[in-house]
């Protein structure tokens, strides 16, 4: 079957934010009195939504964390990220981004965002940089119940795609993910979708032994070869 989708993780894909999230998050726990390794912050944040990710965080410190404390936790993040990203004079995305969205494009491939990220900082992002009509369906934490390594989303973005896109018949194999973390890997994999790690976030040699395909950077993605791999 011939590639049809490509879907785009954000945080750590789209834009060079892991570190941001990951420091806004540390100095809320120092806050908390409850410091964090740079381990911890990976196995419990990396890849996924920030809910999973206190709530994880939490549990692994056997501390009590109740709705109230938690949407508190959520509201202070939301509000540090985006006003971070609002000061900034440019955004963080990484190099070969437009290229390789201008090269999926003019072959013909419909986009798709699947993030954990919240939707209002997708949209944000996405209308600074004018791709708002590159990615018509975004797929976002406020959309399923579960955090990546869940499939949830990836099965829902190709849901959403066929109901918008009736004529692209589209199944998970048709599709090509493109991720930067275990978790957002195995959530691709789990839903069937073939994926490219992006050594953006973690080393090459460790995305290189869950993903399908594994690149340093996003301009070494060779779609022509892809494509052709798909269409055997």
């Amino acid at each position: 079957m011939p590639l049809k989708a490509v879907l785009f993780d954000f945080n750590g894909v789209v834009l060079d934010d892991e570190r941001i999230h990951q420091q806004i998050i540390w100095e809320m726990m120092e806050q908390e009195d409850l410091p964090l390794t740079q381990e911890e912050l990976q196995l419990h944040c990396l890849g996924r939504t920030d809910r999973a990710c206190f709530q994880d965080l939490y549990a692994s410190m056997e501390q009590p964390l109740n709705q109230f404390h938690l949407r508190r936790l959520l509201s202070f993040k939301a509000k540090a990220y985006r006003q971070y990203i609002e000061s900034l004079e440019y955004l963080p995305v990484f190099e070969g981004l437009i290229e390789l969205i201008g090269q999926c494009l003019d072959a013909g491939l419909t986009l798709a965002i699947v993030s954990g990220a919240l939707r209002s900082e997708v949209r944000l992002v996405l209308k600074q940089l004018s791709l708002e009509e590159a990615f018509p369906i975004t797929v976002t934490s406020e959309d399923v119940k579960r955090s990546k390594p869940d499939p949830a989303g990836y099965q829902l973005a190709i849901k959403r795609l066929n109901r918008k896109f009736p004529g692209l018949d589209l199944d998970p194999c048709d599709c090509l993910a493109i991720e930067d973390s275990f978790a957002g890997i195995q959530a691709a994999k789990q839903a069937q979708v073939p994926v490219v790690g992006v050594a953006h976030t973690l080393p090459f040699h460790m995305l290189q032994r869950q993903a399908n395909w594994c690149v340093d950077y996003l301009h070494q993605i060779e779609l022509d070869r892809i494509q052709a791999i798909f269409a055997r």
